[in-house]
């Protein structure tokens, strides 16, 4: 295997460097015969190999092949933008995954690559692989680098490079300095949705994103977007993502997100990135305060939808939500009822290939990206090319993103208000007594329920997304909040005369909005979030729960989200191989204030009888962030729906969280109050 991660580690490396070029800093040299080289390079094809493939200590040799047509790979340009939300890129993208699905073993998978790299765009020819590798059975274990660490251009100041290439060009490795990347470089403090520029921008939140895309391809061969769950976890996740950005708004005196579902407003928040494609200089476009939409028409890109279209594939999506079904392709009734309706819903709105009719109901949430993103050239008058919202790997950085899915999330919303509430049947765990519920920080006498937040600065590699640049790593160090670690200890009582096993299930959500004004439970149970979820043992009587925030279900730890590090100062083992979906455990928590924000921290036990779908280790490599990024190859591990209990409406007479735990003595809630320090201190 580490050979295969090797090859395939390497191919991904500085995309724009032509494959004959070594790669792990020298190391590695592929054997490229001269039928591989493209056009300009075949006329010097031995001399390359003299200069080039003297001194790596790994030669991947090659075999001739059969060229493959790559005609259809011309409709994405070898160095202009790739983007997933885009419909001639999404086709290109599934012809490239499925040809190198079908090669027959991994170095055929290899050679194929090879050929192709230096004829494809970049970031199409990466994130085709990277799928391609993670869906074969016999790559599945590669270790695939994450974007940051190829194409660091999308998350950091373009005046970072220069003096990573300085560093690197006149410094030897072991005496180079890191480079900082300043925080909050996209804006002054005059403007006010700067204020949460921290939290978009965060370097890991876009990763996450980019990620769990890769696992959840939209678009492809079936076998790879046919999982189970799909359009439900599409929905939660993005649902999840909300709720957290809305409680991190109210935190910074911000109000809720107003969403985008009138697409002929204007949109009075900017937008400058101050980012720029390394693969041809040009710069993500900005977007000016109160810009508006305009039919989008840029026949040269594939792109064209209007606003009406935008318009009659909602009103559709809402006559299907409203009747309760929606019209297949073939003109049959699908229910959206409780079981699937949720899931049919989520790949009709994403616009999957799973949608039951998308000639009807179209395109909406891609092409909600699409005209968001050319919102500066919707007609290609001026020849620029996308903003950051119509990339999914810079897409959260924009203000735009967080509107456009408040109105995506409002229509999952508009579903779930039509299925009935929970039941007591459907909430209660008979014999099963939450009796106590503590959060404390992993230290000595730390208080109880007090938690702490902080500025903490770490370091990444860059050194393999430099095309052309020099050899070894280049470190740069970025700010971004932190929590301090912490457990919570739950008591339960099974006053069952026998053994029971039940779920844990761990949400927190706001009291109080931006104002200090008390939620009422209708608002606060829309931004419930998720901390943890886990199966438990109880024995009969008094059992003790103690579980690490480190352990969450829904997040990975920071050495994972930034996995280029942990490759460079771990051995290789397998809890680092493709276990990379999840939300950044350093975002787990709300920022808070410095004189502390009061949460309610919730814990339900269920009954495992009632949630079992199939047996599972989340101690097993990649199960642990299953609650975003499900499980591979397998069903989702809860047979109760993405969200319970807070996906569904509940009666008006239920006017906060206590009532709604009121009656249920398998649940507790328990205020926790979370404080920011305003201090940076560096990583370990």
């Amino acid at each position: 295997m580490t050979d295969i991660n090797t090859r395939f580690r390497g191919l991904l490396q500085r995309p724009y460097e032509p494959t004959f070029v070594p790669k792990n800093n020298g190391q590695l040299y592929f054997d490229v015969p001269d039928t591989y080289l493209t056009d300009h390079y075949r006329p010097f094809g031995a001399a390359l190999q003299n200069r080039f493939g003297t001194n790596a200590q790994t030669r991947i040799p090659l075999p001739n092949i059969t060229a493959p047509d790559l005609a259809y790979a011309d409709a994405v340009s070898r160095r202009g933008g790739f983007s997933i939300f885009h419909p001639s890129h999404q086709r290109v993208a599934s012809q490239l995954i499925e040809l190198f699905l079908e090669q027959s073993n991994p170095d055929a998978l290899t050679a194929m690559a090879v050929f192709v790299r230096d004829r494809v765009n970049g970031p199409l020819f990466q994130y085709a692989l990277s799928v391609a590798l993670m869906h074969r059975t016999d790559t599945r274990d590669v270790e695939i680098p994450s974007f940051l660490e190829l194409f660091p251009d999308r998350y950091v100041d373009p005046a970072v490079f220069p003096q990573l290439r300085e560093e690197g060009t006149l410094v030897d490795q072991g005496d180079r300095r890191a480079i900082e990347i300043p925080m909050n470089f996209t804006a002054s403090d005059r403007v006010d949705e700067q204020r949460l520029a921290y939290w978009r921008e965060d370097i890991g939140v876009n990763l996450h994103h980019w990620h769990w895309h890769l696992v959840y391809p939209a678009r492809g061969p079936d076998r790879i977007v046919r999982k189970d769950r799909r359009g439900e976890l599409f929905y939660y996740m993005h649902q999840q993502t909300m709720a957290r950005y809305n409680i991190e708004r109210f935190a910074n005196g911000m109000p809720r997100v107003v969403a985008f579902r009138n697409f002929r407003e204007a949109i009075p928040e900017a937008y400058f990135p101050k980012i720029t494609r390394s693969s041809d200089g040009r710069s993500y476009p900005a977007r000016h305060p109160n810009e508006t939409l305009s039919d989008l028409k840029r026949v040269e890109d594939g792109v064209i939808v209007s606003i009406a279209d935008m318009e009659l594939w909602t009103t559709r999506i809402f006559e299907a939500i409203d009747n309760g079904f929606a019209q297949s392709s073939s003109n049959q009734r699908v229910p959206l009822d409780n079981d699937s309706g949720i899931d049919l819903l989520g790949n009709i709105v994403e616009a999957s290939t799973l949608s039951v009719n998308p000639q009807y109901y179209g395109d909406l949430h891609n092409n909600g990206h699409n005209i968001l993103g050319y919102i500066h050239d919707p007609d290609n008058s001026f020849l620029e090319g996308f903003g950051v919202v119509g990339d999914n790997t810079t897409a959260m950085r924009d203000p735009v993103f967080y509107r456009w899915h408040q109105h995506i999330d409002d229509i999952f919303v508009r579903h779930k208000q039509r299925l009935p509430a929970y039941t007591g049947q459907d909430l209660a765990f008979n014999d099963v007594a939450v009796d106590n519920f503590e959060i404390q920080l992993n230290k000595a006498n730390a208080p109880v329920n007090i938690l702490l937040t902080f500025w903490q600065r770490s370091q990444v590699n860059l050194g393999t997304g430099l095309d052309f640049g020099p050899e070894g790593n280049l470190f740069a160090t970025f700010t971004h909040i932190q929590h301090a670690p912490y457990s919570y200890r739950i008591r339960v009582n099974n006053r069952a005369g026998d053994t029971r096993r039940g779920t844990v299930r761990i949400f927190f959500g706001p009291k109080t909005n931006e104002r200090g004004q008390t939620l009422p439970f209708r608002e606060q149970r829309r931004l419930m979030v998720e901390l943890d979820k886990f199966t438990v043992t109880l024995n009969a009587g008094a059992n003790t729960i103690v579980r690490r925030s480190d352990q969450s279900s829904v997040s990975i730890p920071y050495e994972r989200t930034f996995r280029n590090v942990a490759a460079s100062s771990l051995t290789q083992n397998e809890a680092f191989q493709f276990c990379n979906c999840g939300w950044p455990n350093h975002m787990l928590l709300p920022k808070g204030s410095p004189d502390g924000i009061e949460y309610d921290f919730f814990v339900m036990v269920s009954d495992f009888a009632q949630d079992r779908v199939e047996d599972f280790d989340e101690n097993v490599n990649c199960n642990d962030a299953h609650s975003f990024c499900g499980l591979r190859d397998r069903r989702y591990p809860d047979s109760r729906s993405m969200g319970y209990p807070f996906d569904r409406f509940t009666p008006g007479t239920i006017g906060s969280l206590l009532d709604f735990t009121k009656p249920y003595v398998n649940m507790l809630v328990t205020p926790v109050k979370i404080r920011f320090t305003n201090t940076v201190i560096a990583r370990a």
